[in-house]
């Protein structure tokens, strides 16, 4: 008697066991319906180890060619859609090492010399990694464009500047937009980072000791790209910190883009009235004829919450595993890749999202009527004159006060009216109470003058 009640035709490790894995464990511990996305990841790894393994004597020629064609040949099933997958092969690995040795025989049970399932998915996962960064950084650079074309000709649209959701300063709304704009150019630099610390080779760690067989780790990286190795053996195969990473990446990407979700939300209420937004991003009402939804600034504004819950939920898979390697770590997969295809869908409907936006100039004007935004500049006006800041402030502020009891804005108050809060008052005053001349004075780098925000538009397209 064998021990085995499949007589050794089941898994792998069945020889150990004296009953099968039971149908409802197989398929709570199943994971090939979510990994096998990283199926060509897998077959590019096991390219690389197979042709090591040629390289260092461990493997014949002729079996490295019977597994170079039977992977080539089954990339193509996967890719046409006619691959079977099989949840009795538990996982996306198994699965191909199964079709591999039906295909080839006893050279494709070779395969796995040298490695474990432990190294082979920490570098598949990496693989992965690297390149959806590369995709979601493209997804970046467009949606940088479309600012960039937005804000192009709006960059003496005057509008208010908030701080508390009041009005504060003038700004223009091409400034506005280029905070955006910034904020995407950090999100491109945390994932090129990111993809560097991700970019290290752990194959060669095996289950956790490292190998006996004499491999050349230097000869995979070069395969398959990675700059370097994982040093450790036990941290090769048990690290997850790229995978964090990636999805605090994520998660800082879709916060920028929900923000900007609440604006355009705010401002496209008729009651604000700054923007509106094409008919084919929103959706009507049930009940309301007269309804128009921001549904795709709202969807996106919850779908961040459901990245930023990915990222949590993978510090929490993570925080209490001794090493190595732990079952545990088969569920970092299916938040990193719901966190990249969320942040990958959302930022092309934002781009397209942000060319179909009508810009309101003459309610964004009003609005900066509301809210005494030069009050800033006529305390400036008298720094400029003599007077210490503190006792500017005060003065304007009674100078608000004022109008606001005389129902007008700071520019509309009669010249004796403004001196009588400070002598230093003269008639070039009116210059700085208008809403260009604060703009203007604004002349820096980084500043809302227009001069400026046509010069940061430029090098923004440069750096793109």
């Amino acid at each position: 008697m064998t021990g085995r009640p499949d007589g050794g035709a089941g898994k792998l490790w069945s020889g150990r066991f004296d009953e099968p894995v039971g149908e409802t464990v197989k398929r709570y511990t199943a994971s090939v319906a979510f990994d096998r996305r990283l199926a060509l990841h897998d077959i590019r790894g096991s390219l690389a180890h197979a042709r090591m393994l040629a390289h260092r004597g461990i493997l014949g020629a002729g079996d490295l060619a019977a597994i170079e064609e039977g992977l080539a040949r089954i990339g193509s099933e996967i890719e046409s859609g006619t691959f079977v997958w099989s949840v009795d092969d538990e996982d996306v690995h198994l699965n191909i090492e199964k079709r591999l040795t039906a295909l080839i025989g006893d050279a494709g049970k070779r395969l796995h010399t040298g490695r474990s399932r432990n190294d082979q998915v920490a570098t598949d996962l990496r693989l992965w990694v690297r390149e959806t960064i590369d995709a979601i950084d493209a997804g970046l650079r467009r949606f940088q464009s479309s600012l960039l074309d937005l804000a192009q000709p709006h960059v003496e649209t005057a509008m208010p500047g908030f701080t508390h959701l009041q009005v504060a300063q003038p700004v223009t709304f091409a400034h506005h937009l280029l905070a955006y704009v910034e904020m995407a150019s950090r999100d491109r630099e945390r994932f090129s980072q990111c993809r560097a610390r991700a970019n290290r080779l752990p194959l060669g760690a095996a289950a956790l000791a490292g190998t006996s067989y004499p491999i050349d780790r230097e000869f995979v990286a070069r395969e398959l790209g990675f700059e370097g190795l994982c040093e450790n053996s036990l941290d090769a195969v048990s690290d997850r910190d790229f995978a964090i990473e990636f999805a605090g990446a994520c998660a800082l990407v879709m916060v920028h883009l929900s923000r900007l979700s609440e604006e355009l939300i705010l401002w496209m209420n008729p009651c604000v009235g700054f923007i509106d937004l094409a008919d084919r991003f929103c959706t009507g009402s049930s009940i309301m004829p007269q309804k128009k939804n921001p549904d795709v600034p709202e969807l996106a504004r919850g779908k961040t919450g459901r990245v930023i819950g990915h990222l949590v939920a993978l510090l929490t898979l993570m925080k209490a595993q001794p090493l190595a390697y732990n079952k545990d770590n088969q569920e970092d997969k299916e938040p990193l890749f719901d966190a990249a295809d969320t942040v990958t869908d959302t930022l092309t409907v934002f781009c397209e999202l942000v060319g179909g936006i009508r810009v309101k100039p003459d309610a964004m004007r009003a609005a900066l009527a509301q809210g005494y935004a030069t009050a800033t500049d006529l305390a400036d006006y008298l720094v400029k004159r003599g007077l210490p800041f503190r006792d500017a402030h005060e003065a304007v502020a009674r100078a608000v006060r004022h109008a606001q009891e005389q129902g007008c804005g700071l520019a509309a108050l009669p010249l004796d009216d403004l001196r009588s809060f400070s002598p230093l008052v003269e008639t070039d005053v009116y210059d700085v109470l208008t809403i260009e001349g604060s703009l203007a004075s604004r002349n820096h780098r980084g500043g809302t003058a227009p001069e400026q925000v046509r010069a940061a538009i430029e090098r923004a397209r440069a750096s793109l």
